[in-house]
């Protein structure tokens, strides 16, 4: 039978583009199937919403050609600040700093906009040959054989590849088709998110302030003047504040946000996200692979999520490329069990580290407040302790697949 692609990938959102191109430039003919429509989200204004880009995600694009015309618009983090405290009373007396100078490879990540950053991916896949993207299109059926994997669309429409790979998020339907269960389990907390303009310029410092509801994360975005802000509180809460009008919003964040950066004002659109743990038993199955959300949805906590989404990227682009080069099968049990031995523990490791810090700092336990605030001025006592929480989060640990170094496969 005549496959329509080397490799299916169904979602369009980050990952599934940014998968597309890395395996586009191994030689792969790939189909990305989005149901969405591309140009709505393509030519979208700005909102607020934006991602923390790690260097090593940062690198990652800058293999895959998508950085360069991005690079003007996004802002480097140059400080990291994370404290304790209760809203209206400011922060604890001990808490973590982080400085860019402290390791050698510039900026320790970037905030770059949603916006911008789906933009590039769009106009990256046009330009690039052996790229296809079907928008507006919903997969409803998969059907795997000894060889390749077909599936149906809604239209009617089949498709016929060597291997389906999953980014289509948390409620993954091409995992459950699959027949691989998720475990995992809700915080009771919500993400209200949205863009604040202040007076004083941030400087490029992001910073997170741990609350007993939940955690305030205000990154900074470029020009100095506006930040994104994800900003967590009990479910009933939260429906409550992002039921108010706009006025009453910004007096229900003000306590919370503080005054270190003057006088606030909304600027972007309000979203709120429910908060959950979600990880696939398995990132695998017969020519099946899971990445991104589709394997492990995380706590925003530290800005992870789209992260650990190109790390799957990278590992997966790898894994597949060097098997075509070998004269393997890229969707053989042997190169996906690769992949999986590669990513699963990292992602569920680290998913259940943010669980665990979520947990820690979302209560008023003054045993636990005491406990963590000590840890966190004994962390920023230590040079060479701190640093490695610093390359830790500029993802600069572990394995790393060569994309996430900034070399090509």
């Amino acid at each position: 039978m005549t496959r329509d692609a080397d490799i299916l990938i169904v979602g369009g959102g980050l990952n599934g583009p940014a998968l597309a191109l890395a395996l586009a430039q191994g030689g792969f003919r790939v189909t990305v199937v989005d149901a969405r429509p591309a140009p709505a989200r393509a030519e979208a204004g700005f909102d607020g919403r934006a991602y923390a880009l790690a260097i090593a995600s940062v690198r990652l694009l800058t293999a895959i050609g998508v950085w360069g015309g991005l690079a003007d618009k996004a802002q480097p983090m140059l400080e990291i600040k994370a404290s304790d405290g209760r809203a209206g009373e400011g922060a604890a007396p001990f808490f973590l700093h982080f400085d860019h100078a402290e390791i050698e490879e510039g900026p320790m990540g970037f905030m770059l906009e949603d916006r911008h950053l789906y933009a590039a991916f769009l106009q990256a896949m046009a330009a690039t040959p052996g790229v296809t993207l079907l928008s507006g299109e919903t997969v409803v059926a998969q059907e795997v054989g000894p060889s390749d994997v077909t599936v149906t669309l809604a239209s009617g429409k089949t498709l016929t590849a060597g291997l389906l790979v999953g980014c289509d998020g948390r409620g993954s339907a091409t995992a459950a088709r699959a027949g691989i269960r998720r475990v995992g389990w809700g915080y009771g907390q919500t993400a209200l998110v949205t863009a604040i303009r202040h007076e004083k310029d941030h400087q490029g410092v992001a910073q997170q302030f741990f609350m007993p509801a939940g955690p305030l994360a205000i990154l900074p975005l470029k020009g100095g003047h506006h930040s994104s802000i994800v900003w967590s509180e009990t479910d009933e809460t939260a429906a409550a504040i992002q039921a108010l009008p706009d006025a009453e919003y910004l007096e229900a964040l003000r306590p919370r946000f503080g005054d270190f950066l003057g006088e606030i004002a909304l600027a972007g659109d309000r979203f709120t996200y429910p908060l959950s743990l979600s990880l696939a038993e398995r990132f695998i199955a017969p020519r099946v692979a899971l990445v991104g959300d589709a394997a492990h949805g995380v706590h925003p906590i530290a800005g992870q999520g789209l992260n650990l989404g190109l790390r799957d990227v990278a590992a997966l682009a790898e894994v597949l490329i060097l098997a075509r080069r070998r004269g393997e099968d890229p969707g053989s049990p042997t190169a996906l069990e690769e992949y999986q031995r590669w990513r699963r523990f990292d992602a569920t490791a680290l998913a259940l580290g943010m669980d665990t810090v979520n947990r820690v700092f979302s209560s008023d336990n003054p045993i636990l407040r005491l406990g963590r605030d000590l840890g966190m001025g004994v962390v920023n006592a230590l040079p060479g302790l701190r640093r490695g929480f610093i390359r830790q989060a500029a993802g600069l640990t572990g394995e790393l697949p060569k994309l996430l170094q900034g070399r090509a496969i």
